[in-house]
């Protein structure tokens, strides 16, 4: 699977080193701020996943990727995994496949392993659709003929069904650029894998401590994504923080709380 290194950022110059995956699949950029929030107590890498190529990209592509990420920088040791959204799937998706090198895993609004939480997801998302936003997301294709624009655009009218109380001011939520196939290829190929059994139960073979923050107004239901994971996770910790939605460090209510928890939990465990 040799192929061009990742794309790294790096926050941080002393400490325990973490390695922050971000959202998507193809959001990169989107993981910036928890790394950003983590610097001051860690060394923290922040890779930008693979984008389209000439074969269709897999969960297995993207878990050798980490591995190689790793290897190459993480000291000889078994670095903390920090996941939001799908990279808190891949994250548990690395640690099955390398327990041996995964330190602890942090899940911050981890997506869905079953039909039914999906399920529960879209029906969050419908009912917080207001008629003015489901004209915008209905005129998209004919108004933008950019696939890659119209995923942005979709996220950006979004963004709002997905938080409680945003911080005024924060900036979009990744900055790099979108990958329309690689999103597309990544998720149909971790749907598959669900739909075959490989997970969450392949997730037994991980020995890390896990925790799993989630807010209370995600429409990511936490509570039926811990419950999918509890019976391969023994060892899951799972906090749900109140008047939060997808994405803590954005929200006002939540953020303080969430940056004490993660960096508290981290230093105690890697």
């Amino acid at each position: 699977m040799a192929s061009e290194p990742l794309n790294m950022r790096r926050h941080g110059t002393s400490g325990p080193m973490v390695i922050v995956l971000h959202g998507g699949p193809a959001a990169a950029g989107s993981a910036a701020p928890i790394a950003q929030g983590l610097a001051g107590s860690f060394r923290v890498l922040e890779p930008w996943q693979r984008g389209r190529g000439s074969e269709p990209l897999t969960v297995a592509r993207h878990v050798a990727d980490v591995h190689d990420v790793v290897l190459s920088h993480g000291d000889g040791g078994r670095p903390a995994l920090v996941g939001e959204s799908w990279g808190a799937m891949l994250a548990l998706a690395y640690a099955a496949e390398h327990a041996e090198a995964a330190g602890p895993i942090a899940l911050i609004g981890c997506g869905t392993f079953d039909p039914a939480a999906r399920a529960r997801l879209r029906q969050v998302l419908a009912e917080r659709t207001d008629e003015n936003m489901k004209r915008q997301l209905d005129r998209l294709p004919e108004n933008v003929p950019s696939a890659e624009e119209r995923l942005r655009q979709r996220y950006k009218l979004t963004e709002r069904l997905y938080v409680y109380e945003p911080i005024e001011g924060e900036e979009e939520g990744f900055k790099g650029p979108l990958d329309v196939r690689a999103h597309e290829e990544t998720w149909a190929d971790m749907l598959r894998l669900q739909e075959e059994g490989v997970y969450p139960a392949a997730f037994a073979a991980i020995e890390s401590p896990v925790l799993m923050l989630h807010g209370d107004c995600d429409p990511h239901p936490g509570r039926m994504i811990r419950d999918s994971l509890a019976p391969y996770l023994k060892q899951l910790e799972y906090h749900e923080l109140n008047r939060c939605g997808h994405s803590p460090w954005k929200e006002r209510f939540a953020r303080d709380e969430f940056f004490d928890l993660l960096r508290g939990w981290l230093l105690k465990h890697v």
